[in-house]
């Protein structure tokens, strides 16, 4: 009798002692042998098994096995396979390991050693695996690395899903990619979309040496868009920005913040808090809406601006032809503005003022207020209808008013000296209005005081210029 008559009478006696260890409705789980070079009957206790060697391949329903060698035992529905094992389920998913337990009923593989898992985007590396072939579920609970293109993934626990090509995270997940690093305690990963979702708290630093701190939300890796749903934090060099929710596009360099969203500049000393800011960091340009409010620090003073929408850009983007807008070094913070548009208020200990909206630019330190503004300085009250206010060291300087001038100065209770003018040139001194030049049509009235500060008279001048 030569070898492949008594292989595949051993073959047939495989399969009898299959079918009666199983009832009728389980022969779909019958172990088929493709190929083995020798197999051995043995009686183990009161269980016959049956052993296998020699490029061994097996088959069951749409997943094949091959191993150096393994051994059946029909009984208790167990198989165990040895040396080079290789477990391709359905196409989608290959396993490789040193060792393998396996229950045909339940369709449920225990791997050891060197264990490789890869489908067509990723490959995890383990010491241990349990793979559910019924689910197609792989689970790790010592420690696992997941290569994907340049992404490497390491965590303590893990949880692949190969009908979904999710990887589930636990417990020590650090995620490397050639443009940041990932930490956090639990995280979801689609190996097919490149889609990293947080749903612990997540510290990640990019390789501009930007930070993020969220706990929720995801980050595309093929797209670089990101999403974060819970209060994240992010400082980017001297920028800091803080939202109940942030959307990024890294291409785009657009950076969305919602809900009590916070920037500061702290090389610029400002701040800006918003129900929503739109940032362009290629143009390093901002948008607020939602009752927004920028704050200009100073040395004993800020200086507060809040309006319906506040923006911010490049002079250099503004005036692009302007040749006289000439910076040497591309990030000086005097090449900025900003402006603010309908209900403009600006406040601070010594000027405040009021306008329909604003223009001030950092390059001379200047507001310039549009339409019906209103500036007050102590008791003293100035419109027109444009004002120019200039500041030096981010204190008031001096007040230019353009058309309808108007000055009045509270000296009590419904008393009032006024000046009026076609313009007016005000200085500051001490952050309090110190002298004022009218020009142009210019009229006032003085009200005369004794020695006692008791009033005696008022006094009514006309002139071109007082």
């Amino acid at each position: 009798m030569n070898r492949k008559l008594v292989l595949s009478l051993y073959i047939l006696f495989f399969f009898i002692g299959s079918a009666q260890a199983q009832s009728p409705a389980d022969t779909v789980q019958l172990v088929e042998i493709l190929d083995a070079r020798k197999l051995q009957l043995k009686t183990i206790g009161t269980s016959e098994v049956q052993i296998l060697s020699g490029g061994v391949r097996l088959r069951q329903g749409k997943t094949l096995f091959s191993c150096d060698s393994c051994v059946y035992n029909p009984e208790l529905r167990l198989m165990e396979a040895f040396g080079r094992v290789h477990i391709n389920d359905s196409d989608t998913a290959h396993v490789y390991a040193n060792s393998l337990r396996y229950h045909t009923d339940r369709k449920y593989a225990y791997l050891r050693g060197s264990v490789r898992l890869t489908d067509a985007h990723s490959t995890l590396t383990t010491n241990e695996l349990e793979y559910d072939l019924n689910n197609g579920i792989g689970i790790y609970k010592n420690g696992g690395r997941v290569v994907n293109k340049q992404s490497v993934l390491t965590s303590r626990e893990g949880t692949y899903y190969s009908d979904l090509r999710d990887f589930y995270f636990r417990n020590n997940v650090v995620l490397k990619d050639p443009s940041y690093t990932l930490r956090s305690d639990s995280l979801l990963y689609n190996t097919e979309s490149q889609i990293a979702r947080f749903i612990a708290e997540t510290f990640i630093r990019d390789s501009s040496g930007r930070t993020i701190k969220t706990s929720e939300g995801f980050y595309d890796l093929a797209s670089r868009r990101a999403e974060f749903t819970s209060r994240t934090d992010i400082q980017d060099k001297s920028l800091y920005a803080s939202a109940d929710q942030i959307a990024s596009d890294d291409k785009t360099g657009i950076v969305q913040l919602q809900g009590r969203a916070v920037m500061r500049d702290t090389a610029a000393g400002q701040t800006i808090v918003a129900g929503e800011i739109f940032i362009n960091k290629n143009t390093n340009a901002f948008l607020a809406t939602r009752k927004p409010l920028m704050i200009v620090k100073q040395e004993r003073d800020s200086i507060y601006v809040t309006a319906d929408t506040l923006f911010s850009a490049r002079l250099t983007d503004l005036f692009p032809n302007d040749t006289t807008l000439k910076f040497k070094d591309p990030k000086d913070s005097t090449n900025r503005y900003f402006e603010g548009y309908r209900n403009v208020r600006v406040f601070s200990d010594s000027v405040q003022a009021v306008s329909d909206s604003l223009f001030y630019s950092f390059r001379d330190s200047s507001f310039r207020l549009f339409y019906d503004p209103i500036v007050w300085s102590n008791k003293n009250q100035i419109t027109g209808d444009t004002i120019f206010l200039y500041t030096k060291n981010k204190k008031a300087d001096r007040i230019r008013v353009i058309n309808n001038s108007f000055l009045v100065s509270e000296l009590d209770p419904g008393v009032y000296n006024q000046i009026k003018s076609t313009r007016m040139d005000g200085f500051f001194k001490e952050g309090a209005i110190d002298s004022v030049r009218a020009k142009g049509l210019a009229e006032s009235v003085y009200f005369l005081q004794d020695e006692d500060s008791a009033y005696t008279s008022v006094n009514q001048t006309q002139s071109d210029a007082i």
